[in-house]
């Protein structure tokens, strides 16, 4: 009878060890539209695996590798990352008994309020066991919990890191625009110098009005100030790219200038349900939710009675040189402990943590919502901003032209300074929004790729990228 309800005791253990209170998490399916809204080719994925090298510009990619390895947000993220991997072995380790070792001495003619007439010595040494019984599948959802939010650890540090990625770039193309801003303003300074000392010796002969000669020197002024301008906006932005790569500000290397760097091939967005696998962002939302999922049975699982084992097998006795002489003691004991009545608190706790997860999903489809919206506005920035640069370069072209042609015009007294002044003014405005537009479709390229997920870092994973890349060239061979 004795060995029937051992055995009964031991399966109820087991029984109860294994199961698990709450909800199991279960992955948020996908309801949202089949493809972008501006996506040309919308049934293929072409994420390059460091998509900075179709810029193909040397300096860029020394600076984005600098960045990786000395960046301090994403040595913070890592460090994050090894918390969270050190927090799951914890939790782990909860789970199994726990050991300590008791040794002391003592002497004295009282314990407690009771008082002896002679003094007594006491001396003992013992190992201790204590072990709470994983019931309801407490242990099992914290575990749970710990291991999906070291996975969001590590999509948080991907997600720091593929955002290094694109503000390094952003920041270098802003820093060549501010240059190319700098080279035009400094060759207007120069040509509106040459045209003020004629204008100025005209003046001085009574060939011009004083008109004529003040409108020189304010068009010499506007490009002046544009020259310090721009000086500081270099400066401003070596400063943030100097941040970015983990040190002091300092000067910036730079290889090609602005209109020699490559606009890359139109990319296609793909299908949007790939997005949410490849947005670390996105699958760090998720991680968060299923650890959030899981602390709702922890809190199920408190709502239950725990029991708590405990063993000793050790040594005492009043004589230090009788200590090992004496015979071992033993003790085994379990304490079965459960809540009552608290007034509502553990149901509460329950409610707490459910609440909890509701929030945690609505954060995942807030990410989700943010992550389409960052294609779709990167997809349309590109699309129209190529057109604008095509505009751009004609525009700047044909005012270049038409400022030559007025100056020759004035030089031979067939129109008045006016015309000269305004083709100077649209001249030089047509150049820097030229610069500036260029550099914005450079970078909205960056956010598109940034806004895909796109940059694989880990080996294992850029294998598996080249394959999968392979895989839908061949099929599309075929």
């Amino acid at each position: 009878m004795k060995k029937i309800l051992s055995i009964l005791f031991v399966g109820t253990m087991i029984y109860l060890s294994g199961c698990k209170l709450g909800p199991d998490f279960v992955k948020p399916e996908y309801n949202g539209p089949k493809t972008f809204r501006f996506d040309s080719i919308a049934n293929y994925t072409l994420v390059n695996l460091r998509w900075w090298n179709m810029f193909n510009d040397t300096i860029l990619d020394t600076l984005i590798k600098n960045a990786l390895e000395n960046n301090k947000n994403v040595l913070i993220a890592a460090a994050r990352v090894e918390s969270a991997r050190a927090s799951l072995g914890y939790t782990k380790a909860e789970q199994w008994p726990s050991f300590t070792f008791s040794a002391g001495a003592s002497r004295g003619n009282s314990i407690d309020v009771a008082q002896f007439d002679n003094a007594t010595s006491n001396f003992y040494a013992y190992p201790q066991m204590k072990w709470e019984v994983g019931f309801w599948g407490k242990y099992r959802r914290m575990n749970e919990s710990a291991k999906a939010e070291m996975l969001a650890s590590e999509y948080g540090l991907r997600t720091v890191q593929i955002g290094l990625i694109s503000e390094v770039a952003t920041a270098y193309f802003t820093l060549l625009d501010n240059m190319k801003k700098l080279k035009i303003s400094q060759r207007t300074l120069a040509a509106r110098d040459s045209s003020l000392l004629i204008i100025k010796a005209r003046y001085k002969y009574g060939i011009v009005p004083e008109i004529d000669f003040n409108q020189s020197q304010i068009q010499r002024a506007i490009s002046a100030v544009a020259i310090p301008v721009y000086k500081r906006n270099i400066a401003f932005s070596q400063s943030a790219l100097s941040i970015l790569l983990g040190k002091y500000p300092t000067n910036i290397p730079t290889g090609k200038s602005l209109f020699e760097e490559a606009i890359p091939m139109r990319i296609p967005a793909g299908l949007p349900a790939e997005l949410l696998q490849r947005r670390p962002d996105v699958r760090q939302a998720e991680e968060l939710y299923a650890a959030q999922n899981a602390k709702i049975g922890v809190a199920e699982a408190m709502r239950w009675p725990s029991l708590n084992l405990t063993g000793l097998l050790g040594i005492a006795s009043n004589s230090l040189t009788s200590l090992t002489a004496t015979g071992l003691g033993w003790s085994v004991g379990g304490v079965l402990l459960g809540p009552v009545f608290e007034f509502g608190k553990n149901k509460q706790r329950v409610e707490i943590e459910r609440a909890n997860t509701i929030a945690a999903l609505h954060q995942y489809e807030n990410v989700t919502l943010q992550a389409f919206k960052e294609v779709e506005d990167a997809l349309i920035s590109i699309q129209t901003l190529h057109e604008e640069l095509i505009a751009q370069q004609q525009r700047s072209i044909a005012a270049i032209n038409a400022e030559i042609l007025s100056n020759e015009r004035y030089d031979k007294g067939q129109t008045s300074y006016l015309e000269v002044l305004e083709s100077q003014r649209q001249s030089f405005e047509a150049q820097l929004a030229r610069s500036q537009t260029k550099a914005y479709l450079l970078n909205a390229y960056v956010a598109l790729y940034k806004a895909l997920g796109g940059g694989w870092l880990s080996p294992q994973e850029e294998k598996d990228a080249a394959m999968a890349q392979q895989a839908d060239s061949t099929q599309l061979k075929k």
